[in-house]
């Protein structure tokens, strides 16, 4: 919800307006954000900060004041200051006015499903999340390099250059490489994913001449409907149109078009926008098993699955339902080096660890985590540093003078002053050239 506390006050009022709004941003919210809210959402008068804290127990100090600066980042919380100069805290009224009537008297989207007499062929949910995954796959493959497409999705060239910014770098006449960000990108749980690019598509929106207010608005509403329900989409603005197209090639909506009407299906892709990335339960069934002897079997027929593999591991062979490969001090030293860590090599190994080993305790064997922090550790034992080494000095005078200068400036790595030998950093050595020229 970055993108929502970062618009204008005005913005944000007309957006709670939407009740629907309301109850994304409360889902959104740390537990005790949700607490907090729904405590004064039927009190009119604002609340002393010092009686909020009463409510929090001695070691929840910190989770308190994560939630309450979440909630006045959002501006669901109206900081103020009483006579007494003490602060206070009170819901933005035109949130806890649109809360209030949802709650009570239920929301209505603005839209209902098609009867089921117009709609024929509707996927099943598991054909759904199928087609769902299937795209999103597809996109992210494009995403790191079109030629391991074999049928690129229908995103507009301009706008996969907005999503790829950050992930890719490209020098003159050279393919594409993907960044840190890139390569951190690949191992985030598919919620996660999907956030980043919806940031990214929401940040670009005002150079396509789209209100972000107005998308951030269509993309949570979109969050309430029910997976699998067609709706027709000339219930949608022209705006919003143009928006369930890309939307569609990102796995969030299904289209399908009948003999007169077209309608749109969402996926669980889209009713996930709704949902805070820490309370995120819909963990998908993993794939990976990780062996004593650090060997890796991933049981899987996606291709986006062998490409994370070969981020820190060696693919060996590859059969129609299985990845076969091995964690090599090799493979984990080419990770480090493209800026991915042993905790996130570890976690991805963890979170899709397969239903045969998630439930061990550890479902990774400890040896291989060890291993991997072990091998990370050695990189991390020398610091590469630019410097240079000065020697021959003149006299005993002029070294020391060099020694103090370097010092000044934070630049002194290493002297011998026995044999007058010394190193300095880069950009520190202009300035000992300087006093060295100033000594002849």
């Amino acid at each position: 919800m970055d993108m929502v506390a970062s618009m204008p006050a005005m913005k944000l009022d007309k957006l709670y307006e939407n009740g629907f709004i309301c109850e994304a941003i409360l889902r959104s919210l740390p537990p005790l954000g949700k607490k907090y809210v729904l405590q004064l959402l039927h009190i009119d008068v604002p609340v002393a900060a010092k009686l909020l804290e009463e409510w929090v127990l001695p070691d929840g100090h910190m989770k308190h004041r994560v939630a309450i600066d979440r909630l006045v980042q959002l501006r669901v919380f109206v900081e103020a200051v009483d006579r007494k100069n003490d602060k206070t805290y009170k819901l933005n009224p035109t949130f806890q006015k649109s809360l209030q009537e949802l709650l009570v008297r239920g929301g209505t989207l603005p839209r209902e499903p098609m009867p089921s007499n117009i709609t024929v062929r509707l996927p099943t949910l598991e054909d759904l999340e199928a087609y769902a995954l299937q795209q999103w796959e597809c996109f992210l493959l494009q995403l790191i390099s079109s030629s391991l497409v074999e049928k690129p999705s229908n995103i507009s060239s301009s706008l996969m250059k907005v999503f790829q910014r950050r992930l890719l770098s490209q020098r003159d006449k050279e393919a594409p490489k993907l960044t840190e960000s890139g390569f951190q990108f690949l191992l985030m749980e598919t919620n996660a994913q999907l956030w980043y690019i919806i940031r990214e598509y929401i940040s670009n929106s005002e150079e396509r001449g789209v209100d972000a207010a107005d998308l951030i608005s269509f993309m949570l509403e979109l969050s309430f409907h029910v997976i699998g329900e067609a709706y027709n989409i000339n219930s949608l603005t022209d705006f919003q149109r143009s928006i369930i197209r890309d939307l569609a090639d990102l796995g969030l909506v299904k289209l399908q078009q009948g003999r007169k009407e077209s309608w749109f299906i969402p996926t669980k892709l889209a009713t996930n926008l709704s949902v805070s990335l820490a309370d995120s339960s819909s963990r998908k069934e993993g794939f990976v098993v990780v062996e004593t002897n650090f060997r890796v079997y991933a049981y899987s027929t996606s291709r986006l699955h062998c490409e994370i593999l070969r981020l820190f591991s060696k693919v060996e062979y590859q059969l129609p339902n299985l990845i076969v490969g091995a964690i090599t001090k090799e493979s984990l030293y080419n990770a480090f080096e493209n800026g991915i860590t042993a905790e996130q090599i570890i976690t991805f190994l963890q979170q899709n660890a397969h239903p045969r080993v998630a439930d061990r305790i550890p479902s990774v064997p400890e040896n291989v985590t060890d291993q991997i922090r072990l091998w990370e550790s050695d990189l991390n034992r020398v610091e590469m540093t630019e410097a240079y080494y000065y020697d021959e000095f003149p006299s005993r005078d002029v070294f020391e003078g060099a020694c103090d200068t370097a010092r000044e400036w934070n630049g002194l790595l290493w002297e011998d002053s026995k044999k007058m030998h010394m190193v300095v950093k880069t950009g520190v050595h202009t300035y000992v050239r300087e006093y060295l020229r100033s000594q002849k």
